[in-house]
């Protein structure tokens, strides 16, 4: 099935489309402050199952979410094209590169995003962990779950109002869909990526300054990785210029 997904820009430029993946909770709106910084390029942004306006496709496995991928970047004639992903979206750029690449793929490029977790043990702590937020998402009101969600640590340098206002920004989904794609995509459910990642020709890793979880997971497994000045989880938001400068060096100097 075809995922919803909005162009920018022009469909006949020469250059690799630009494909924004964007993170749980999220949209493909939440790119366009960076994606202001490249109006030379052909850009798509995808909303993935759950979320926005593919909130009525269910989440499947990993390897359904591929399957959806490549048919929506088919239907949209999409050729030669780098995979942008946050978090979320960024695993799926990964897990897509290791295992459903098409010659098309210039490279991908994710921000705060987890290549897998290593043993049974911690797999199956995160889905009780994933288990119970879809809990709260199926059964508590939405805005109070979106509260709850962003005091997580890894959100630890929002200030209240910038929390208030992602709070306000998500309260548009549905959270039984939201509750679906947690599980459906959760980190439980993702193989370790590690060991393919590294033989991958065209990947770099970005990650807030402030994001130390991200931070150290990606220096510890020697990734490529540049980190993203006053910013923290959600770089791309807190800093669009610095992000959208990284970035640029990355798709243009391959």
């Amino acid at each position: 099935m075809i995922l919803h997904a909005c162009w920018r820009g022009s469909h006949h430029n020469p250059r690799p489309v630009l494909v924004w993946l964007h993170g749980f909770l999220g949209s493909g709106e939440d790119w366009r402050s960076v994606q202001a910084d490249f109006d030379g390029w052909p850009q798509l942004s995808i909303d993935l199952p759950g979320h926005s306006g593919s909130g009525d496709q269910r989440a499947g496995d990993f390897d359904t979410l591929c399957t959806q991928l490549k048919a929506t970047l088919a239907h949209h004639q999409v050729q030669r094209y780098w995979l942008i992903g946050y978090s979320l979206g960024g695993r799926l750029a990964l897990y897509y590169a290791c295992r459903h690449a098409q010659a098309g793929l210039q490279g991908v490029v994710v921000e705060g995003a987890h290549y897998g977790l290593a043993s049974a043990t911690a797999r199956e702590q995160r889905l009780v962990h994933d288990r119970r937020w879809a809990a709260k998402f199926h059964h508590q009101p939405l805005k109070l779950t979106l509260e709850e969600w962003y005091q997580q640590s890894v959100f630890a340098d929002l200030t209240v109002r910038q929390r208030d206002t992602l709070v306000s920004l998500r309260a548009c989904h549905h959270p039984d869909a939201l509750a679906c794609a947690l599980l459906a995509m959760s980190l439980a459910r993702q193989p370790f990526l590690l060991p393919e990642l590294h033989r991958l020709p065209r990947l770099h890793f970005l990650c807030g300054e402030r994001d130390h979880k991200f931070r150290q997971l990606t220096e510890q497994a020697s990734l490529p990785l540049t980190v993203v000045p006053d910013a923290g989880h959600n770089a791309h938001r807190a800093n669009p210029s610095a992000f959208a400068a990284i970035l640029a060096h990355q798709i243009i100097n391959v």
